[in-house]
């Protein structure tokens, strides 16, 4: 079995630079933001209709897990097939898998409907690896942090609004908020059709001319436990880690808030919205600035600090401004942990399995967010409903073992000249 490399991939040249690039992002960033805003119209409402059909918080986490499931199964394959074939196709496929989850979701009058809607759109969810492939492939090293700080300001746009227009539009009628969602997704097709340009070529080769060796998908899944050391592996552990504990929580968090302070979902909306424009603030204003004043490894470790702190605020919070606070830290923590882990394992692999490696990547966070809602909800049920939050922020901090020294392994690039010719 060939290792990943220990060390930054150099030589490589981004399909582009300076404006071109940046108007690639920008049509990502709208495919980005339109298929989040229809996802998050969704998923604040899902507790409560699973909670109408008799679900308790365990089987809540079970139907969050479903997502992650198809999601940890299909990544790696949506990484090497847009290796093999393009990223623009598989964007595209997944996006309709998208809209027929929605279409689910929206005539869905028992469980098993519902955990159908979500293994669907798992399936398809895939693409997030495709989508970070997509933005590692045209720009360069040193802009990586800020470019998917970008991509995921956009995201986080439709975490901002998406939620208040879930809660406003299913009092139009129970099927419309899926319908709704659908129908984005179906623009979502048409907009990247027509807009996104392939940039990533069938058959890279190699400086002497010949094909690239490429891992399989399950060879390079096993590669990451049996190499735990490697820097590509702890980079991947981290931000499966961190990234389960933080949505884990979130699968439970309307229970939790309906609990401690009454929240229904007439205004679970505006929690979203209040956590989800902090998101884009954070991420479209100032990733940029600290990423290039710390660095990528440093910022990542506060990031870290920030998600455990924000996590444990939450279960302590004796009332509504203090839960604000706590909050307050949670997009601080995934702005700084996540571009920058993402960034960095674009760097520490080779350009030719970088989808590959991506896919990965999001096959070990499926699998803490299979694993996550699972335990978490069962510690709500069981140990009380600050439990959760105490559990995730303790597993948040013991990634910091993961996170030492990573310096060596992606330093920080300064004014780097552009690439001329």
């Amino acid at each position: 079995m060939s290792a990943a490399p220990s060390a930054p991939h150099t030589g490589e040249h981004p399909i582009d630079d300076g404006k071109s690039a940046f108007g690639r992002l920008a049509v990502l960033m709208v495919t980005a933001f339109i298929d989040m805003l229809g996802l998050l119209m969704i998923i604040p409402l899902l507790p409560f209709y699973a909670k109408d059909l008799g679900a308790g918080g365990l089987v809540v986490g079970l139907l969050v897990s479903s997502f992650s499931v198809a999601q940890l199964l299909s990544a790696p394959l949506w990484g090497r097939f847009s290796d093999k074939y393009g990223r623009r196709p598989a964007l595209i496929v997944g996006l309709g898998s998208s809209a027929v989850a929605y279409v689910v979701f929206a005539y869905a009058d028992s469980l098993w409907l519902l955990f159908l809607s979500r293994i669907v759109q798992g399936a398809g969810g895939g693409t997030v690896s495709v989508i970070q492939a997509y933005v590692a492939d045209v720009t360069r090293p040193e802009d990586r942090a800020k470019s998917l700080g970008w991509l995921s300001a956009a995201t986080n746009a439709g975490v901002a609004i998406g939620p208040s227009i879930g809660t406003w539009v299913q009092h139009l009628g129970p099927h419309t908020p899926g319908l709704l969602a659908a129908g984005l997704c179906v623009i979502n097709m048409v907009f990247a059709s027509r807009y996104l340009i392939e940039v990533r070529r069938p058959a890279t080769l190699r400086a002497d001319g010949s094909a690239p060796v490429r891992k399989g998908s399950r060879e390079a899944v096993v590669h990451v436990m049996s190499h735990p050391a490697e820097p590509s592996s702890r980079l991947i552990l981290i931000y499966a880690i961190a990234i389960g504990a933080f949505q884990g929580t979130t699968a439970i968090l309307a229970l939790f808030l309906a609990w401690k302070f009454s929240v229904t979902k007439d205004s679970i909306g505006y929690f979203y919205t209040y956590l989800g424009t902090l998101s884009v603030v954070i991420r479209a204003l100032f990733l940029g600035r600290v990423v290039d004043h710390f660095g990528e490894p440093r910022l990542s470790r506060w990031g870290l600090l920030f998600l455990a702190g924000g996590l444990l605020g939450m279960a302590l919070a004796p009332n509504l401004w203090m839960l604000v606070l706590a909050v307050t830290l949670l997009p601080l923590g995934t702005a700084f942990t996540f571009p920058c882990v993402t960034a960095m394992l674009s760097r520490v692999v080779s350009s030719s399995e970088r989808g590959l490696y991506m896919g990965v990547q999001q096959t070990y966070g499926g699998i803490m967010r299979v694993a996550f809602p699972i335990v978490l909800g069962f510690a709500f049920d069981h140990f009380g409903t600050q439990s959760p939050f105490v559990i995730s922020a303790v597993t948040v901090l013991a990634t910091l073992f993961l996170a030492r020294d990573l310096e060596k392994y992606a330093p920080r690039v300064k004014a780097a000249p552009k690439v001329v010719g």
